[in-house]
């Protein structure tokens, strides 16, 4: 068979943003932040250097590619449901984002390291924002109270993920590995720790995640709301 012109010549291999984007995740899986280069990139790709360019200036642009993506991800239909109760919303937020952050570590400490300031970061704040407007805060403080949830959410799941060792083994696993580890440090050097080991153990875990999300909505709640849990 006779090869066409352009394949003799060796035509570039088409790409797009998505592929780019896509590349960028595998490699901040792999060794984050830090591992990913537009050249690895276009190496993963198969292209030239160039062709990242020709989408993204620089390494930098290519992380805030990847914030906005992850933030474009997020469902907003469940917490914008206005007949979902106010508290339903903001932990069906929390949730999705965790699931997805726990899912690729590497993105939390992108979404701390830079400015949330795309589109699809201030779509999100403003939705979190009007959420707590339904539940009655005024403007002024249903932007102090979203960036106090937004702390403890990103917060919450960087410390998951900077412990997380094993991402393969299932939260009862990862409880038993931990509580294997307290059972050997000295119960007299930290006798509250070692008192309440079977707590510590689940400081990771959905329960925990929930239970300080719990008690932050009912600091932020209205005060003539009854706090729930």
């Amino acid at each position: 068979m006779t090869q066409s012109p352009n394949r003799r010549m060796g035509r570039p291999r088409a790409v797009t943003e998505h592929a780019i984007l896509d590349a960028a995740l595998s490699q901040l899986d792999t060794g984050g932040a830090t591992s990913v280069s537009v050249r690895g990139i276009a190496a993963q790709l198969g292209i030239a250097p160039n062709a990242v360019y020709t989408y993204f200036p620089n390494k930098a642009a290519v992380l805030r590619a990847l914030v906005e993506r992850f933030l474009g991800e997020v469902n907003h239909d469940r917490f914008t449901d206005r007949q979902m109760p106010w508290r339903g919303r903001v932990e069906a937020l929390a949730l999705e984002l965790r699931e997805r952050l726990v899912a690729h570590p590497g993105a939390v400490h992108l979404l701390l390291g830079a400015p949330m300031d795309g589109p699809n970061a201030l779509t999100l704040r403003e939705s979190l924002a009007g959420v707590l407007a339904d539940a009655g805060a005024t403007p002024e403080d249903a932007a102090r109270a979203s960036y106090v949830l937004l702390v403890y959410v990103l917060g919450a799941i960087a410390l998951e993920v900077a412990g997380l060792e094993h991402a393969d083994l299932t939260e009862s696993q990862r409880i038993t590995t931990r509580r294997a580890t307290l059972d050997t440090i000295s119960t007299t050097t930290y006798p509250r720790t070692t008192s309440t080991a079977a707590t510590v153990a689940k400081y990771f875990t959905t329960e925990q995640f929930l239970w300080g999300l719990t008690h932050l909505l009912n600091g932020l709640a209205p005060n003539s709301e009854a706090p729930a849990g």
